[in-house]
């Protein structure tokens, strides 16, 4: 494989790696929740008239929330299966 190097990563980096992404993750998650109820807000309050956008930002933080979801289902049977493992 020519071109890739690979870089040995320490523990801590690791940690340090996941931690960021995840706070990302959960950043974009609640970006798109509060995008959602500040739009749907101001539809109700007759700021906007654009309910195609309330309704595609909805979706958005609604399908956001269920992949969240699955993903945080999926790591606790991830973890729940590693912690049977005997070594």
């Amino acid at each position: 494989m020519k071109g890739m190097t690979s870089k040995a990563v320490s523990p801590s980096q690791a940690h340090s790696q996941f931690a960021d992404s995840l706070k990302q993750a959960i950043d974009q998650l609640n970006h798109s929740q509060v995008e959602s109820n500040q739009k749907t807000e101001a539809l109700a309050k007759g700021e906007i008239n654009d309910l195609h956008d309330v309704m595609i930002s909805a979706q958005k933080a609604s399908i956001s929330m269920q992949t969240a979801v699955e993903v945080q289902n999926k790591v606790i049977d991830a973890y729940k299966e590693m912690m049977r493992m005997q070594v």
